[in-house]
């Protein structure tokens, strides 16, 4: 983690002169607003604030400070609006507020599944369409609310022969494809804790991730396709099973038609049976899923976020902040193994119908996503920022292109939008377009802040922080500030917060991670900035994790796949958000004696990341340096080299007296994209 007095990038001051709104709801849309309905209906039970007529802003302002003020009677409203089926009732909302270690709902059960499938439940909606499954070819494949029950039940009850009990994990080396939320809701049914890596990662990375959580059972592809070609995985495969000696079970799906290893398990096999799901009723903080951090400093963070926690986060979040409900098509681009794909499977606990797409966000050509979003008839749709800017520099026009008229809302994360990118979303797609930035993390697997369908758009700004959360900017003091550049932070707790990290028995690791700065207050690793309008602007990481296409990865990842190559003594490398939208993720190579950057070993050193870890993560250039700096105890110096290259001065960036060598950095401090000093 970032030290408590690095230094923020420069304010993105609000000014005495209030902006215009770049879009603004019309009233009948945000009076018809769930969020709204849900404000009346909280008000007449719960002792909400009432809407304020004709002044969403106040009524949205009002609710926000009760919900953040009066968190169990806030969380008590969700469950009720939203028909949260307890299986067991609570005892109390919230026994402990403090964090880490709030308790929610003790004693209650429930399923998270059985809520994601309750659409089925309703027979004038059983052959519409939970899943639409897209692939390069863009041609929708639906799966209708009863076949994804059916297919869900027939492999619980397998995975239940199997011996998976609750508590055990199960994991999937899966791409975004029906077979994957599939797997994972029975994997929810039986109690057991899902956790999923995409199939570009390499193998090292997968095992980085799931030996720790030692899995009983492996979906798995024989391979996967993208920009336009098929991608072999069997031997990484192979080599996982070596390598997971937990395992009891592999079960094959054949994306690519490969026949299945010796002793795995056919996935048709698996589903074949028409079986009623069983739900297990598991207690509100029992482990539904395992997300991993960017493993900055080694091992990535095992992070477990529990069934009942997400399941409320999602219901508010997706129900309330995206306005999303049954008549909805929920897209994002996204793959297995980032949050978002748990979030967007979670559409279904709204009842909408959720679109996979598999494959590259930018083949045959940049406008992909535009037309999965105009094939599938989406509502709305989530992407990266980055993607966004590749579309406007290749001037791409989907409003002129591509019949978006269901289209309500573009979403973005991954990255903070530039304001370019909301204009060109507001000139290119539509003008009375939603444009919703949201900012969050696998962390939290949820948003801190981002979308409300009552406000107003800002270009460059984030419309608000989201209910039950209680964001503010702090300086390295921890005091809160407005209009200016703090850090990130959480003051109260949140559902959605990590139960624990696995393999980290007395939370120290968990402590570290989040309220080392701020004891009792998550701080997130964001610098951010709350205006006197309540709106928020997020500026970057203010740690080290590298952020490619919304995909996290750490450092210690790179360093650990380069450094095998003799050539290499050390290395260091960065992502830094440029002012224009864009990343420049360069790596700086120490070379041994003797060694040259030549094309050779540049090949090699892209090969190595490209092959052991993600293409994604293949440096933007890759120079040549006198020397890595370091911390006095020996930490790579990550953070103050990404301000230096994002033009912070050197004494801002860091403490010279805390660096083993400060002419290094003056080294640094010199160059520009492009390497040149």
């Amino acid at each position: 983690m970032t030290a408590a007095h690095s230094t923020p990038p420069s304010a993105h001051s609000a000014g005495s002169d209030v902006p215009r709104p770049l879009w603004q709801p019309a009233p009948e849309r945000a009076d018809s607003a769930r969020i709204t309905r849900f404000q009346t209906w909280a008000a007449e039970r719960h002792g909400a604030p009432a809407p304020v007529p004709g002044d969403p802003a106040a009524s949205y302002a009002a609710l926000h400070a009760w919900s953040v003020r009066e968190l169990p009677a806030f969380w008590q409203a969700v469950t009720e609006w939203f028909d949260v089926r307890f299986t067991t009732p609570y005892e109390t909302v919230l026994a402990d507020s403090a964090m880490p270690g709030a308790r929610w709902f003790p004693g209650a059960t429930l399923n998270y599944a059985e809520h994601a499938l309750r659409a089925a439940e309703d027979p004038a909606r059983a052959a519409e369409p939970a899943l639409l499954h897209v692939d390069e070819r863009h041609e929708p494949e639906p799966v209708g609310w009863a076949e994804l029950r059916r297919r869900v039940g027939s492999l619980a009850a397998e995975l239940r022969r199997l011996g998976v009990r609750p508590g055990d994990r199960v994991s999937g080396y899966l791409p975004n494809i029906p077979q994957a939320v599939v797997a994972f809701l029975a994997t929810a049914a039986v109690g057991g804790v899902w956790t999923s890596c995409a199939p570009d990662f390499g193998a090292r990375s997968v095992l980085d991730r799931f030996q720790q959580v030692e899995p009983t059972v492996l979906f798995t592809v024989d391979g996967y396709r993208y920009g336009g070609k098929e991608h072999d995985r069997t031997a990484t495969v192979a080599e996982l099973c070596r390598e997971l000696p937990s395992l009891r079970a592999v079960v094959h799906v054949p994306l690519l038609g490969s026949p299945a290893p010796g002793g795995a398990l056919e996935w048709d096999d698996l589903i074949a049976a028409d079986t009623e799901p069983e739900f297990e009723p598991v207690p509100f903080d029992h482990p539904l899923w395992v997300l991993y951090s960017s493993g900055t400093t080694g091992l990535p963070k095992a992070i477990v976020q529990s069934q009942g926690g997400i399941l409320v986060e999602h219901l508010k979040q997706i129900g309330l902040h995206c306005d999303i409900g049954p008549e909805d098509r929920f897209f994002w681009y996204t793959s297995t193994g980032w949050m978002m794909w748990n979030f967007l499977v979670s559409g279904l606990l709204a009842g909408s119908t959720v679109v996979l797409y598999d494959g590259s966000p930018g083949y045959p050509d940049t406008a992909a996503q535009w037309r999965v979003a105009e094939r599938t008839g989406a509502t709305v749709y989530g992407t990266s920022a980055a993607y966004v800017m590749a579309c406007r520099k290749a001037e791409v026009h989907p409003g002129r292109d591509f019949d978006l008229s269901r289209l309500k809302c573009v979403a973005t994360t991954g990255s903070p939008l530039p304001p370019d990118g909301f204009r060109w979303l507001h000139d290119a797609v539509a003008d009375d377009l939603w444009i919703a930035s949201v900012s969050g993390g696998t962390d939290v697997c949820s948003c801190f802040a981002g979308a409300v369908p009552t406000l107003p758009v800002y270009t460059g700004e984030l419309q608000a922080p989201c209910l039950g959360t209680d964001l503010q900017a702090w300086d390295p003091a921890g005091k809160p500030l407005t209009d200016e550049v703090g850090e990130l932070v959480v003051v109260n707790p949140m559902p959605s917060m990590p139960i624990r990290f696995w393999n980290d028995p007395d939370g120290t690791r968990y402590r570290e991670s989040y309220f080392d700065m701020y004891p009792g207050v998550w701080r997130h690793g964001d610098w951010t900035t709350l205006t006197g309008r309540n709106t928020v602007i997020i500026h970057g990481r203010s740690d080290s994790t590298l952020n490619r296409q919304g995909v996290r990865m750490g450092s210690a990842d790179i360093y650990e796949a380069v450094e095998r190559l003799p050539e290499i003594r050390e290395s260091l490398v960065v992502g830094v958000e440029q002012d224009d939208g864009g990343y420049w993720m360069p790596l700086f190579v120490h070379l041994a004696p003797g060694a040259a950057l030549d094309d050779d070993l540049l090949a090699r050193i892209k090969t190595t990341i490209r092959q052991s870890l993600s293409p994604r993560h293949v440096p933007d250039e890759v120079i040549e340096v006198p020397g890595v700096p370091h911390t006095l105890t020996g930490k790579r110096l990550e953070v103050p080299v990404k301000r230096l290259l994002q033009g912070t001065e050197l004494e801002k960036a860091v403490n010279p007296g805390s660096v083993d060598n400060v002419e290094l950095l003056r080294f640094y401090a010199g160059l520009t994209p492009g390497g040149a000093a």
